[in-house]
């Protein structure tokens, strides 16, 4: 459990450190463009299998967290964050877990993650938005989190055993 906090908490200053320092505009986003708390969320996920529950309870105060942080929506990104939760935990039924799934997670999360914002701002028509931008969108985040990712899981799955509850592998 601690570990899995460690891991949020670490997400969540690399995320604000990395959004003050990188474009975020449409037509000038970033190739690094930071989505590690979502990231975080995927990696975790094993410490929690036996108990579903405050995995879903804790992605959802990562999202109401999320929310109070990067967003004026609020309870949006926590509402977000358990369907998101609910996708990963059904991955993980699925999938065997390793390092080459991982990606296939994280792409699978940044693009539901993506769409359903892309859904939010067309149902409400915020901005003018379209396929190209939200393929824009999501390609330019997918190289810095499958890094992120990929670094996270090794160094957590080569921890002494001590530190974590379940193992990954």
């Amino acid at each position: 459990m601690f570990l899995s906090i460690a891991v949020i908490i670490i997400a969540f200053i690399l995320e604000i450190i990395l959004n003050n320092f990188l474009p975020f505009m449409v037509g000038n986003l970033s190739f690094f463009t930071p989505m590690f708390i979502i990231v975080s969320l995927i990696v975790i996920y094993p410490f929690f299998i036996k108990n579903k529950t405050k995995y879903f309870f804790i992605a959802g105060i990562v999202g109401f967290i999320y929310d109070l942080f990067f967003t004026n929506l609020l309870f949006y990104n926590a509402i977000i964050f358990l369907a998101l939760s609910f996708i990963i935990s059904l991955l993980y039924r699925y999938i065997n877990y390793n390092y080459l799934s991982l990606i296939l997670f994280i792409i699978i999360s940044i693009c539901f993650y993506e769409g359903c914002n892309a859904l939010i701002i067309i149902l409400f028509n915020l901005v003018p938005m379209s396929f190209n931008k939200l393929f824009y969108k999501i390609s330019h985040s997918l190289i810095i989190n499958i890094i992120y990712g990929e670094i996270l899981y090794f160094i957590i799955n080569h921890l002494p055993n001590k530190y974590k509850k379940s193992s990954i592998n």
